[in-house]
């Protein structure tokens, strides 16, 4: 199976909170999305490990991915190296993306500035030849590289190079992220407390989506930073 594009996010949850707005209105455009999940969140203050998978599974429904996946990464240790790069480069390969969304490239969570480097080597090394994997079929893979990388922003207020809007699409996002009952605000949860699982997180999530949507003139976007610099064809295409 090959994708338009390709979320990649270390964490289950990460996909839905920052960019599954944008993948929405890719597929609303006839666009195939999958997802991929370095870690199973596993350290995480609260839930399970096989409670967020499952989560996980509701928020690729909701947000109609054609695919998702866990890389099985171990949560906070995993490193930017041959190991974790060799791992990722087959899933670069199958996929065969145009488009790369993932982690933001500097946060508050050590995991997703690590994320984003390993994520930008793994698609500049899938696209060497030299570099060989085999596909889950058992047939030797051709280099693919990506077109594009972009790091949705996360935590901490970083400036977006550009902002989707996703208006259309706020009711559904926020659809997505409470399938993660064990993480996210609800007042019948007995375990223990964390820096996401209060209802005034919850409101920071709407408060950024409409401050990026207030900067194009929309009630909500999502906003995004590209490594390279974007041109356009058409100046009338721009929001």
């Amino acid at each position: 199976m090959t994708v338009d594009v390709l979320a990649i996010a270390a964490h289950p949850d990460d996909i839905e909170m920052t960019c599954s707005g944008t993948i929405l209105s890719l597929i609303a455009q006839g666009k195939t999305v999958a997802g991929v999940d370095l870690t199973r969140g596993e350290l995480g203050t609260r839930g399970t490990p096989e409670i967020r998978a499952q989560e996980a599974e509701e928020g690729a429904r909701l947000m109609h991915l054609v695919a998702r996946e866990n890389m099985g990464f171990r949560d906070a240790f995993f490193r930017n190296d041959e190991e974790h790069q060799l791992a990722l480069i087959p899933i670069i390969r199958q996929y065969r993306p145009e488009i790369i969304l993932t982690n933001t490239p500097d946060d508050r969570h050590p995991d997703h500035g690590r994320a984003a480097e390993l994520v930008a080597d793994a698609c500049f090394y899938a696209g060497l030849r030299q570099i060989k994997t085999v596909g889950k079929d058992g047939k030797p893979q051709e280099a693919h590289r990506p077109k594009y990388i972009y790091n949705f922003i996360q935590d901490r207020s970083l400036k977006p190079d550009f902002i989707v809007d996703i208006t259309p699409y706020w009711d559904q996002k926020l659809a997505a992220i409470k399938a993660y009952k064990s993480q996210f605000f609800n007042p019948e949860s007995t375990e223990p407390q964390s820096y996401i699982s209060g209802e005034p997180f919850m409101k920071f999530l709407e408060s950024r989506m409409r401050e990026h949507g207030h900067m194009i003139g929309a009630e909500f976007g999502e906003g995004f930073i590209s490594r390279r610099m974007l041109g356009v064809k058409d100046l009338f295409a721009l929001v």
